[in-house]
């Protein structure tokens, strides 16, 4: 396995160890950005491509799944300040074509607060599945080039009976993003893309996040991501480096490297994207998972304090993207791996979450579980 430190600048033997040990535990490639008191130290480990030797990149582009919804929440705050959009004003207001329960709010929708049936599939109280667009498995291997168009997400979403009242409970739905997305897109008569540029990208100089919309190609330079599946009988690896992200939509189709997740979270966290107000509004949890609105809030222990995060998964890659409250100690990392039906690298995946915020925010103590979708 390759490991190779960046501009390393202090040594930080612990995050080596954490980094080789992650990409031992069924990670193709990791790519691990930690800023601190320290400075900044840079590493990464295992490979670009599977089978190939390419030393692994550093700051390579990757696909950061529901870490998108950070982006969203905060363009639809910043929207709320320039008083384009209210916090607590009905979405159907913004949406009236979809006819939206009225008491659906646009900080529901932020908050996974609003009971509507995610699209790409809900887990029922009786432990069955309730299937949604086709995300994995061999159907979603012949079907990855599909376009999706947002309004069939979330029509195909409200078909379904609602999950409960809103307001009433807290259930992750990627469709309240494709919403939120698609207010944003109302209320300035801009695509998403266009308005996370003036808002976030250029103010910030973020050269290296991309909407990608529909889009299959992801940037170069870039590690790739696979894909294990039955066909037949027979067990099939593909590569799913390209991909039709539109299934997910505005729930975790956006691309970024570890270097612009740090300068937006340490800017977002630092106060210089919203006001003291908006962000005590993001960062307040609801009570059953700790989500604010885009982000969760995590306690990790005496040593570690307040830590706000966002990680996702999307198709054989994955982000972490953790700050401090003031911004000044950031961890973030992108992975690639053989990913597959059964999500067999979720365990590993959580594991190497819990182990990189114990090291890099709890001085390697153990951290408190929290949901970190």
């Amino acid at each position: 396995m390759s490991i190779t430190l960046f501009d390393q600048g202090q040594d930080r033997p612990e995050l080596e160890k954490a980094l080789a040990e992650i990409a031992e535990s069924g990670f193709l490639g990791v790519q691990l950005r930690v800023n601190d008191e320290h400075g900044e130290w840079v590493g990464s480990a295992g490979a670009r491509e599977l089978g190939r030797g390419a030393e692994p990149l550093a700051d390579g582009h990757f696909r950061i799944g529901s870490t998108t919804k950070s982006f969203v929440a905060t363009s639809v705050l910043m929207l709320v300040a320039e008083g384009a959009i209210g916090l607590d004003v009905p979405a159907d207001d913004y949406l009236p074509g979809f006819g939206l329960d009225r008491r659906i709010t646009v900080r529901m929708l932020l908050q996974h607060t609003s009971g509507i049936f995610n699209h790409t599939g809900e887990l029922r109280a009786d432990g069955t599945f309730a299937p949604g667009v086709p995300w994995r498995g061999k159907e979603w291997v012949d079907q990855r080039f599909t376009t999706y168009l947002p309004e069939e997400l979330v029509r195909l979403s409200l078909s379904k009976p609602a999950r409960f009242a809103p307001g009433t409970d807290w259930s992750y739905a990627n469709t309240n993003y494709v919403l939120a997305r698609l207010v944003i897109e109302k209320v300035t008569g801009r695509s998403f893309a266009e308005e996370l540029r003036r808002l976030i990208l250029a103010p910030l100089g973020m050269t290296g996040t991309v909407a990608p919309g529909t889009s299959p190609e992801i940037p170069e330079p870039h590690h790739h991501s696979y894909y294990r599946y039955e066909d037949a009988g027979q067990e099939k690896t593909v590569d799913i480096t390209r991909q039709n992200p539109s299934w997910v939509g505005a729930g975790g189709d956006m691309i970024s490297t570890t270097q612009d997740l740090h300068t937006y979270f340490s800017a977002l966290m630092g106060g210089k994207l919203l006001s003291p107000e908006l962000l005590a509004e993001m960062r307040t949890p609801e009570a059953k998972a700790g989500y604010g609105l885009g982000l969760f809030v995590q306690d990790a222990g005496p040593k570690g304090g307040t830590v706000l995060h966002h990680n996702g998964g999307m198709g054989g890659y994955a982000a972490l993207m953790y700050s401090t409250p003031d911004g000044k100690r950031t961890l973030t990392a992108g992975l690639t791996c053989v990913d597959d039906a059964d999500l067999s690298i979720a365990t590993a995946f959580r594991n190497a979450q819990q182990r990189l915020v114990s090291e890099v925010f709890c001085g390697g103590q153990a951290v408190p579980a929290r949901p970190t979708a």
